[in-house]
């Protein structure tokens, strides 16, 4: 299928592994000319030659911290303005609730969510004039059913899901659309070691370990496995893409669990 992304311009955020690597691989597969960001030389290298080796023809790496406003200034001058906006920026750890710092909390948003914001508020005028465009925020499952030991996570990614309904309540008769995907444990760095701190067993082999994480951790996964980044990649292409323009303000989960009634 042509998703036909050819020439579209794309920034992608938390690029140099994981979920957005394999989002801006995607991309830039299509034929759309992406940016990706990274605060590691070597780690920017590696994703950037990665992306050309599958076949990613114009790729740029920009040596920023996405989660700053110097890093978000480095971005916008390196693309002044992008077709698509993917902010797939994010952290995440285990933590007790009464243990969780304001230090903490604040970090957790200002990574997981100005972050965002402020590259969708430095776009968003100007797809709105060019009348195109794609805003797509990388929430989680968190976002609808928060991990009692990741609150603090938990509350960023549904502050996400009120930002991206905000602004594409802010699109009406336009052909910009803005939405988010919400991915369920997902194959990527930490994953693993994140899996066994729950394990009964830490020391089992990792089919083990991951069976029992969705069978006691998310019984509500009707995949009941990791999903792969390449999976999650191939639904914000498509919905970057012009076939997605009846899209918009939607909240589209990738793990098949339980939505809760609100």
């Amino acid at each position: 299928m042509d998703l036909q992304l050819k020439d579209k311009t794309a920034l992608v955020t938390g690029s140099t592994a994981g979920i957005g690597l394999a989002i801006a691989r995607k991309l830039a597969v299509e034929g759309a000319k992406v940016t990706i960001a990274g605060r590691i030389q070597a780690k920017l290298d590696a994703a950037v030659e990665s992306i050309r080796i599958a076949g990613g023809a114009s790729v740029n790496g920009v040596l920023a911290d996405s989660a700053t406003t110097e890093g978000a200034a480095a971005l916008l001058k390196a693309a002044p303005f992008v077709d698509i906006l993917v902010n797939n920026l994010g952290i995440y750890e285990i933590k007790n609730f009464s243990d969780i710092t304001d230090e903490e909390w604040r970090r957790y948003f200002e990574v997981n969510v100005l972050s965002g914001v402020r590259l969708a508020r430095a776009y968003f005028p100007g797809m709105l004039k060019r009348d195109w465009g794609r805003i797509i925020f990388i929430s989680s499952e968190s976002a609808l059913v928060t991990p009692g030991a990741m609150i603090h996570y938990g509350m960023t990614k549904t502050a996400q899901l009120a930002v991206a309904r905000g602004l594409a309540g802010l699109t009406k008769g336009t052909k910009v659309t803005v939405n988010s995907v919400l991915p369920g444990p997902t194959r990527s760095e930490g994953i693993i070691d994140f899996m066994k701190s729950r394990a009964s067993d830490p020391a089992a082999p990792a089919e083990q370990i991951e069976a029992e994480f969705f069978a006691k951790g998310r019984p509500s996964s009707l995949l009941q496995r990791m999903i792969e980044p390449d999976e999650i990649a191939n639904l914000v292409a498509y919905v970057a893409s012009p076939l997605s323009s009846a899209i918009s303000g939607a909240a589209l989960r990738v793990d098949g669990g339980v939505t809760p009634t609100i």
